[in-house]
Formats: C-alpha cells, sequence, structure tokens
C-alpha cells in the first residue's frame, strides 16, 4: 500500500501521461519519421539520377569534341643539334684538307704548300683559344679536332714533299712521337688546357711509337711483344696518375688492348720455346706483364680491379716461370711443375705487407692453376674409373698382362699421365693443410680424402703393377674407406662410403677378365661389406652392396659349373632367402627396406634366368611365393600375402603349361579355391563387408573363363558341370541372402541354359512358317503391355530384394 502511494505521486510530480497515452505518442512520431526518410530517399534517387545523366552527357559531347592541339615537342634537344653540326662540319672540313693534301697537292710549288697547309693548321690550332674565351667550349672542341687531324696531314705532307725517300715505318714511328709531344703540350698550354680533346688524341697516338719503331727496326717476335708490354706499362701508369677522366678512360682501354695483346704473343712464344733460352726469354716478358699488373693491384682503388689484376699477375707468373721450368724436364711432368709454382703463391697469403685484395688475387690464382691441374688429371681418374666396364663385352676373356691393360680396355691409356698421382697428392694436402676460413676448411678438408682417393687408384695403372697387385690395392682400397666410414661426421661418412662403393664395382669390373679372379673377388666383397654391416649406421647401405655382391658370386659359380641359366637360379634363390631372414632380423631399421628391395630385385633375375625352363620356371615362383609368404608373416608386411598368392598361382599355371594342360578350370581353381577361402576369414572379421568384394572376384575367376569354354565346347559334360556348379551357387546365395554369388551364379546358369538350348531353338524355329516368329513377338509384346504395370513392380521387388542382400 504505501509503495502504490508513492509511484502515483511521483507521476503526479513529474507530469508523465500514462503508458497507453506515451505509446501512442511514440507510435505517432515514429510514423512521421518513417514518411519523412521515404521522402528524402526518393529526393535523393531522382538527385543522383540527374547527376548520372548529365555526367553521360558531358563524356558524349567530350568524345565528339576534337582533343585540343598539343604544342609540338622538339625531338633533339638543341645541345645535341650543335654537337651533330660542329662534329659534321669538323669532319667535312678534315675531309677536306685531306682532299687538298692528296689531289691539289701536286698543282703548287714547295712555298706554297707549305704556307697554305702551315697556315691553316696554326689558325686550327689557335682558334679554340679565342672561341673558349667567348665561351664557345663546343665549337672550340671541334676546332681543335680539326687542328689535330691537320697536323697528322701535315706530318704525311712532309713525307710525301721532302722525305719520300725514307722508311714508312720508321718515320711513321717518329711522327706518332712528334705528334703525341706536341699534341700533349697543346693540351696543357694555359689557353688550351680546357680542352677535354688534346690529352686523350696524345695517348691514343702514343700506343703506336714503341710498336712501329720495333717494326720499322726489323726486330723479332720477342721485342715486339715487349713493346706492347712497355707500352701498356706506360698506359697503366697514366690510367693510375691520370686526373681527367677521359684520359684515365682512354690509358684503361689501351692498357688492357695492348696488354691483352703483348700477353697473348709472349704465351705463345713461351708455348712454342724450342729450347731453354727461348723460354726464358718468353717467360721474362710474362714476368713483365706479371709485374705491370701486381703494380697496378697495388695502386688501383677498386677491390674488384685489385683482385682481377692479382689473379692475372699470379697467373702469369706462374705460367713464365713453369715455362722456363718445362724446357728443360719431360713433358709428363710440366702440369706438376705448374702446380708446384702456383701452390707457391699461397706463400704471399701470409705476407701482411700486401694488400688485402693482392692477397687475395694470389690465392686465387693459385686456385685456378690447381683447379687446371685437377682437370688435366681427370681423364686418366675416368679411365681408371670407368674403363674396367669394357669387360662386360669379354667376360673370363683371359687376365691382362698388367693393371693399365685391365683398365685400358675399350679406350686409350692418356698421354703424360705419369704425374697424375703426384698431382692429385699435391692438391689433396693443399685443401688438407692450406686452406683458411670455417667456411671452407671443412668442405677441403672433406675433398682431400677423395683426392687421395683417386691418387691411389691410378697408381697400378700409372706404374704397370701385375693384374694380382692391382687388383689387391683396389681390395685394401676399399677396405679402408670401409673402415674410415666409421667416422661420427655424417658428410665423412657418406662420403666413405660412396668411395668404398665405387671401388668395388671397379674392382668387380676389373675382375671379369679371369674367371677365378671373378670368384674370389666377389666372395672377398662379399665378406667385406657384410662385416662392415655390424655398423648400425652403414648396414642401409652395406647389407644391400653385400646381397648384390652375393647375387652376382651365385650367378659367377654357376656359369662356373657350366649350369644352365635356369639351374643357376636355384643358387640366386639364396639371396632372397637371406634377405628375409635379416630384414626380419633388422626389424624397424633403416636398412630394412633396402634390403628388401634388393631381395625382390634378386629373385626377379632368378625369374628372369629361369625363363626358358619351365618346369624350373614354375618351381622357381614357387620358392619366390614361399619366401613372399614367410615374409607376409610379420605384421608390418602382411599385404605381400596377396603377392605370395599371385605367385603360387603363376607357379600353378606355368607347371600346369610344362604339362600341357589345356583345361581353363585347372588354371582358375587354383585362384577360386583360396580367394573364396580369403573371403570367407574376411566375412568372418567383418560381417559387413559386401559379398562382391569378399566373393566375387573368386567366383569369377572360375565362372566366366568356364562360360567361355563351355560355349564352344561342343560336348555335353563342360556344361553340365558348369551348370550344376552355378546351381549350387545361386541356391546358396539365395539361402545365406547373398547378392555376388546369386546374380553370378544365375546369370552363368541362364546362358549356359540358352547355350544348351539353342539348338532346339534354332530346330523349332526352322520349323515354323516364317510368319510364325513375327506373330509370337507381337504376342508377347501385347502380353507384356497389358501387365506392364504389374511387371514394373515385380522387377522393383527383385530389385529390392537384391538391395537388402550383401
Amino acid at each position: 500500500m504505501p509503495f502504490e502511494v508513492t509511484r502515483t505521486t511521483l507521476r503526479a510530480m513529474t507530469h508523465l501521461p500514462p503508458p497507453a497515452e506515451e505509446l501512442r505518442l511514440l507510435d505517432a512520431e515514429l510514423w512521421q519519421l518513417d514518411a519523412r526518410r521515404s521522402q528524402l530517399l526518393a529526393r535523393r534517387a531522382w538527385l543522383v539520377a540527374t547527376l548520372h545523366q548529365g555526367q553521360q552527357q558531358s563524356r558524349a559531347e567530350a568524345r565528339t569534341q576534337p582533343p585540343p592541339a598539343a604544342p609540338p615537342r622538339p625531338e633533339t634537344a638543341a645541345p645535341s643539334v650543335q654537337n651533330l653540326l660542329l662534329i659534321l662540319g669538323g669532319v667535312l672540313l678534315t675531309l677536306a684538307a685531306a682532299v687538298f693534301t692528296l689531289v691539289s697537292w701536286g698543282h703548287m710549288g714547295i712555298t706554297g704548300r707549305a704556307v697554305v697547309l702551315g697556315a691553316v693548321t696554326l689558325a686550327a690550332l689557335a682558334a679554340p683559344a679565342a672561341l673558349l674565351k667567348r665561351g664557345l667550349r663546343s665549337t672550340a672542341e671541334s676546332v681543335a679536332g680539326l687542328g689535330l687531324a691537320l697536323t697528322v696531314l701535315d706530318a704525311y705532307a712532309l713525307h710525301e714533299a721532302a722525305l719520300a725517300g725514307t722508311d714508312g715505318t720508321g718515320y711513321a714511328a717518329a711522327a706518332s712521337a712528334v705528334l703525341v709531344v706536341v699534341w700533349s703540350a697543346y693540351g696543357v698550354l694555359p689557353a688550351t688546357a680546357a680542352l677535354r680533346l688534346p690529352l686523350p688524341s696524345a695517348l691514343a697516338a702514343a700506343q703506336l711509337p714503341l710498336l712501329l719503331w720495333a717494326l720499322a727496326a726489323d726486330a723479332g717476335p720477342y721485342m715486339i711483344t715487349a713493346a706492347l708490354l712497355v707500352t701498356a706499362g706506360l698506359d697503366a701508369v697514366v690510367a693510375l696518375r691520370g686526373t681527367a677522366g677521359a684520359v684515365r678512360i682512354t690509358a684503361v682501354v689501351g692498357a688492357y688492348a695492348v696488354g691483352g695483346w703483348g700477353v697473348l704473343g709472349a704465351g705463345w712464344l713461351s708455348l712454342t720455346a724450342d729450347g731453354p733460352g727461348a723460354a726464358a726469354r718468353a717467360g721474362a716478358l710474362l714476368l713483365l706483364a706479371a709485374g705491370i699488373a701486381s703494380g697496378a693491384a697495388w695502386r688501383v682503388p677498386g677491390a674488384r680491379h685489385a683482385l682481377g689484376l692479382a689473379i692475372a699477375s699470379g697467373l702469369l707468373t706462374v705460367g713464365a716461370l713453369g715455362g722456363v721450368v718445362r724446357s728443360g724436364m719431360p713433358s709428363e711432368w710440366a702440369v706438376p711443375a705448374h702446380l708446384a709454382l702456383g701452390i707457391a703463391l699461397l706463400t704471399a697469403v701470409r705476407v701482411s705487407r700486401l694488400p688485402e685484395a693482392v692477397r687475395r688475387g694470389l690465392a686465387w690464382a693459385s686456385g685456378v692453376v690447381q683447379a687446371l691441374a685437377l682437370l688435366w688429371a681427370l681423364p686418366v681418374v675416368a679411365v681408371v674409373v670407368l674403363g674396367p666396364a669394357g669387360w662386360l663385352g669379354r667376360v673370363w676373356g683371359g687376365a691382362p698382362s698388367d693393371a693399365r691393360a685391365a683398365v685400358a680396355v675399350e679406350t686409350p691409356w692418356p698421354p703424360d699421365a705419369a704425374g697424375v698421382p703426384v698431382v692429385l697428392v699435391a692438391v689433396a694436402a693443399v685443401l688438407a693443410l692450406a686452406v683458411p676460413g670455417e667456411q671452407w676448411r671443412p668442405r677441403a678438408r672433406l675433398g682431400a680424402p677423395v683426392l687421395c682417393w683417386a691418387a691411389v687408384l691410378t697408381l697400378p695403372a700409372v706404374f704397370g703393377i701385375p693384374y694380382v697387385a692391382g687388383m689387391l690395392v683396389l681390395g685394401v682400397v676399399t677396405a679402408a674407406a670401409l673402415y674410415a666410414s666409421r667416422t661420427t661426421v655424417s658428410a665423412a661418412r657418406v662420403t666413405a662410403v660412396v668411395l668404398a662403393l665405387v671401388t668395388a664395382v671397379s674392382l668387380a669390373l676389373t675382375a671379369l677378365a679371369s674367371q677365378t679372379a671373378t670368384l674370389v673377388v666377389l666372395a672377398a666383397l662379399t665378406a667385406l661389406f657384410a662385416a662392415a654391416s655390424w655398423q648400425a649406421g652403414l648396414a642401409a647401405v652395406t647389407a644391400p652392396a653385400a646381397l648384390v655382391h652375393a647375387a652376382a658370386l651365385a650367378a659367377a659359380t654357376g656359369a662356373a659349373a657350366d649350369w644352365p641359366p635356369a639351374r643357376t637360379a636355384l643358387l640366386v634363390l639364396a639371396v632372397p632367402v637371406a634377405a628375409a631372414l635379416l630384414a626380419a632380423r633388422l626389424g624397424a631399421s633403416l636398412a630394412t627396406v633396402p634390403v628388401e628391395i634388393v631381395g625382390a630385385a634378386t629373385g626377379l633375375l632368378a625369374v628372369g634366368l629361369a625363363v626358358t625352363d619351365p618346369p624350373m620356371l614354375a618351381l622357381v615362383l614357387a620358392l619366390c611365393g614361399t619366401i613372399t609368404a614367410a615374409t607376409a608373416l610379420r605384421p608390418e608386411r602382411r599385404p605381400l600375402g596377396y603377392a605370395a598368392t599371385a605367385l603360387f598361382v603363376l607357379a600353378a599355371w606355368v607347371r600346369l603349361a610344362a604339362w600341357d594342360v589345356g583345361t581353363p578350370e585347372a588354371y582358375t581353381l587354383p585362384v577360386t579355391v583360396p580367394a573364396l577361402l580369403v573371403g570367407a576369414v574376411r566375412r568372418r572379421r567383418d560381417p559387413r563387408a559386401s559379398s562382391w568384394t569378399a566373393y566375387g572376384p573368386g567366383l569369377a575367376a572360375t565362372l566366366l573363363p568356364s562360360l567361355v569354354a563351355a560355349w564352344a565346347d561342343p560336348h555335353w559334360t563342360r556344361p553340365l558341370l558348369l551348370g550344376t556348379a552355378a546351381l549350387v551357387v545361386t541356391l546358396l546365395g539365395a539361402r545365406h541372402h547373398l547378392q555376388a554369388p546369386l546374380v553370378l551364379g544365375g546369370s552363368v546358369l541362364a546362358l549356359v541354359t540358352l547355350h544348351e538350348l539353342a539348338p532346339y531353338v534354332v530346330q523349332v524355329t526352322g520349323a515354323l512358317p516364317r510368319w510364325a516368329p513375327p506373330a509370337l513377338a507381337g504376342l508377347l509384346l501385347l502380353a507384356l503391355g497389358a501387365t506392364y504395370e504389374q511387371r514394373i513392380r515385380d522387377v522393383r521387388r527383385v530389385r529390392e530384394a537384391l538391395g537388402r542382400m550383401d
């Protein structure tokens, strides 16, 4: 009661209407807002449509009106036009002066000639100074170029007029030297120092005096090459000390071009030197080139240029000294001598006075020499490793005389191969001891054993030791590589195993020359790799390798005993047996799968050997099935049971074919019975399994081939037996509500019945009048049409009944 009084009092104090009245007011206000919103939305839609229509009209008008004409844009800038005109003018004036000098020179006297040509040359050389004062730099450059060209014409005119009897080459050498001096002086005068053309032109002309002087003096190739190298050295000095960009660029181009020409000449002279004296002179030229490159590497500012020049310097030094050494020793030791000099370059790496780029360049040069030496030794290593493969076409053709004849079967022995082991060992020593850096040292130390392995492999062939001793060396190398693979470093272990496998293959191929050697070597390799398989980390590779060698030993044993291939297959099958036993012992090891793969491959080899003898092939297939079935007993290899079944079936088929059995049921029943048993076991374990999956393959394997044979069989025995079997299968399917037996058995039973009744149907049809079959067909169609709906219901019932079956 007090609460109600309080509510009434508060409502009277705040002047609020009753709830019903307040709700009516709110609804009216919301209705007005909705009406106003609809009005505003309609107005907005009209404005949007109006604006859109106006924009489309503006675009249409813009498309109809031609675009405003843009002001023409000049295709060439004014400075470019100016320079082109000045260059063309200078060229035309130069050509005119040349024509005057060459053609019109003879029409004037000596005084007139000198006055005209001298006056024009002096005017062309003096004009740039005045043009520079007025700020016409480009014009001054063009006129200066004309003046420089006129000086060349002056030199030619002087020779033709007053010095025609002198030697042309000698005069050209002197004239080019004078022009270099004149152009250089003209380029450094205060009035013309701003010109950029005279000094690069003088430097370009400076490439000729020494070369022309050597040619004029009838100097030999050594002096001509020396002139080129000295010129390149002067270019290098100018490139390092010059300040003007054009001068430095010209000097660099000249140094590389002329210097490269000189280096090629010196290298050719060193290669073709016929004695120590000639080799020494060529070596001196190469050392000169090396000194120029080394000096430039010291002073050049860029690290890349310094590195390249240092590499060139190191290579040229090796070539110079190596050419001298080569001239006094047999040809087979030429490459080792160069390699020794290349390795000696590494001593410069420890000289702290040398710049870092120079030391790196010399180290790279040493690496290049070592790489070239290894490339020279590669053919010998390839012949030693791959050459024994030639015995595959000459198995047991007779033991060769020595180890060299054992590897050079189909390929000739490379010449000058005596120094190959020395080269390989020397580079291996460098890799093991002299390679710096944490990044490269592990890789180098990994490559050193490979080179030592290659050196040892080449020793028997290089020295021509006896055949048996050579194979003994290969066996020791294989054992040593397997022993080295016990290391804990993964990369080193892989390398050692690979080397062991390669050596073993080469040894096995080499042993093919002799029957005794083949048997002994294969037995030793089998035992060696089998012993190495006790190491858990190597079994994944060594165990399969042992099985491969064992298979080869079995095949070789059979061949040595003069057994036919089919009989030898029984010996080869011992390897799959061993592989199956070993795989079962290994369990989940990494070696299990490789061992099983080798075992399967060996089984295929045995099948291939026995394929020409059907009875033996059946036995081999049966044994392979037994091995596979034994493997399938392991829980993780249960799917191999299907393969074992297939092998047993194949064995039975081959045996039946060998007995000339032509009855198809003899081939199909061995498949049907195991398949039905497997299906029954599966249905017992999984009652929801479909009858088509469980029994369909087994039933079809016999019923269908027998049905085909029954249709072509004129006798009554096969159709009777097949029909009886189909009836039994159909009844069993109906009894147990199984779809596959019911459909397959019923279909075969119907087709067999049709086959048996077909002659009588044909006979009855032939006895009836010709109008009878169409009449009977019409009556049948009428009957079917009359009971169509009932038949549809019957078909649906049959389909539903079949669908309810398994």
